[in-house]
């Protein structure tokens, strides 16, 4: 006898209700487990902890040692934002670092080689080469090396010159200040301008010269700006001596300059009162004699009946 269709529907249903889930099905097959664990010869096999694999004792040093470096050279350049100081006080950080990666990467040992290999290529971030392209970028960018002598082990002479006369007229402008309030008016003729104006002078002298200099030198290769600090310094004393005490340099070409402006306005005054005694010269008239006319008068008339 067959069954009717939702019979046969109801009993599925039923089947489906009272089978259990799959969260029950897996806290059986935990139970079978422990029940297994607990049974002896019938231990589970555990799979070995995979750990990654570690940096050599040097490799350790030398990367503890970059971040170190990293974090110290950091720290200088935040500090000696402003003023600009960059190049004075972050030179040994810098050399530091330069030696640290320098080690890490060009390392003639075998263990340098391999601390190459796990530190700088083993992924795709490369955290440690792009910190360093990251501070060599900033260094270049702030043209320390001009600043700097050839083995970058101190200042030039010139850049120490420099941030001497710079240092004097920081201290010339102060001196000077003591109990003067500044005027702002633009006529203004302080006591700074007249005491400071010669190591203003010496100074702004320096500077073009530096500047020329390292025009020139840029022909050859190197960048034709002057470091961070000398530039930052010559900038802050020119806003103080024109904007702040409202000071001028007075031209010691003044007369020559004079002289050639006014010989070439008067050029095109000479030009067109030439050109009228020219044209005025072409218009003359001339009268003969009536002496000259008569005579000749008859010499066409004899001519004409010869």
């Amino acid at each position: 006898m067959a069954l009717p269709p939702c019979f046969l529907l109801l009993l599925l249903l039923l089947l489906l209700i009272l089978l259990p889930g799959p969260a029950v099905r897996l806290q059986g097959l935990g139970e079978g487990a422990e029940m297994a664990a607990g049974l002896p010869g019938l231990e589970l096999l555990e799979l070995p902890e995979l750990e990654p694999p570690e940096l050599e004792p040097e490799c350790r040093r030398l990367l503890g040692a970059f971040a170190e470096g990293s974090a110290a050279l950091s720290r200088c350049l935040a500090r000696r934002a402003r003023p600009v100081r960059l190049c004075q006080a972050c030179r040994g950080h810098y050399s530091t670092l330069l030696g640290l990666y320098r080690d890490i990467a060009l390392g003639n040992s075998s263990e340098s080689h391999n601390c190459a290999k796990s530190i700088l290529t083993s992924d795709r971030l490369q955290v440690v080469v792009t910190l360093s392209e990251f501070f060599n970028e900033t260094w270049e960018a702030a043209n320390c090396a001009n600043c700097l002598k050839n083995n970058s082990e101190g200042l030039s002479n010139s850049t120490v010159e420099f941030l001497d006369l710079f240092n004097k007229s920081l201290t010339c402008f102060e001196h000077n200040l003591q109990g003067q309030a500044i005027d702002e008016s633009p006529n203004n003729y302080t006591e700074v301008c007249k005491n400071c104006n010669g190591t203003y002078k010496m100074l702004n002298d320096l500077y073009n010269n530096l500047q020329k200099l390292n025009r020139h030198g840029s022909e050859s290769g190197h960048s034709a700006h002057l470091c961070i600090d000398v530039e930052d310094a010559m900038n802050i004393t020119r806003k103080l001596w024109s904007r702040t005490f409202n000071c001028s340099v007075p031209c010691s070409d003044t007369v020559p300059v004079i002289a050639v402006s006014s010989f070439i306005l008067f050029l095109p005054v000479v030009f067109y009162l030439s050109s009228f005694l020219h044209s005025k010269q072409k218009k003359r008239i001339l009268i003969l004699p009536k002496r000259i006319q008569s005579n000749a008068s008859l010499v066409n008339i004899q001519e004409k009946y010869s």
